[in-house]
């Protein structure tokens, strides 16, 4: 199976469906991508450049165009099998793109809306076949909760006022078992969003949260 970066989502594929596993990695994989896409490129124009490649290429696997990158190999073998086409992945890349050349306010929401919503609903799509809104709602919660640490005081601000907004109703919510992984990651944004612990990724606290809402659903 494909090696996850991020600790958590490496720890939420024990919560999902085996025979899903290798195609959630593969989704988790190319949203990480992306970011480190945005991470190594300083120049805007080499961001957008880069991140515009990821989408044609995933858009081009739709038209039975094969790719030696081996990332593009997993979500051929994994992924669009199970009805995703690589248009619908590529989705996940506007939420690159809003930070492309800007990191203001109206950019992070738009963070939020591009890549956790898409990357949430693909995942439900991945886990269940379906994807509800109110599961896109937790995606966009989760990817702003996620680059408030980088965001200046005032994209800082709108960005944690719109997660608020898209987490609140999870509160308390019994996530089904098919799911569970996507809960996990939201019980864990909501915890980051109202700051009970500083925010140690893996930490035994954590672990053992995600581990409570993977017997309990909660």
């Amino acid at each position: 199976m494909i090696d996850i970066a991020d600790p958590e989502r490496a720890l939420v594929l024990a919560y999902a469906p085996a025979a899903r596993r290798a195609a959630l990695a593969t989704l988790w994989r190319l949203d990480e991508r992306l970011g480190e896409v945005l991470r190594a490129a300083h120049e805007p124009l080499i961001r957008a450049i880069r991140l515009a490649w990821w989408r044609e290429a995933l858009e081009a696997l739709d038209a039975g165009e094969a790719s030696s990158e081996p990332l593009l190999v997993e979500v051929a073998r994994t992924v669009l099998p199970l009805g995703i086409a690589g248009a619908d992945l590529a989705a996940i890349e506007a939420g690159g793109a809003a930070f492309a050349d800007d990191d203001g306010p109206e950019a992070a929401l738009a963070h939020g809306v591009g890549r956790g919503r898409a990357l949430f609903a693909l995942a439900a799509r991945i886990l269940t076949g379906e994807a509800g809104s109110d599961i896109a709602d937790a995606g966009e919660g989760w990817a702003l909760v996620a680059c408030l640490p980088w965001l200046d005081e005032a994209a800082r601000a709108a960005a944690a006022t719109r997660a608020e907004a898209c987490l609140a109703p999870f509160a308390g919510r019994r996530w089904p078992k098919r799911l569970r992984a996507l809960g996990a990651l939201t019980v864990l944004a909501r915890r980051d969003l109202r700051g009970d612990a500083p925010r140690r990724p893996g930490s035994p606290g954590r672990v053992a949260r995600a581990l409570w809402l993977a017997i309990s659903g909660r």
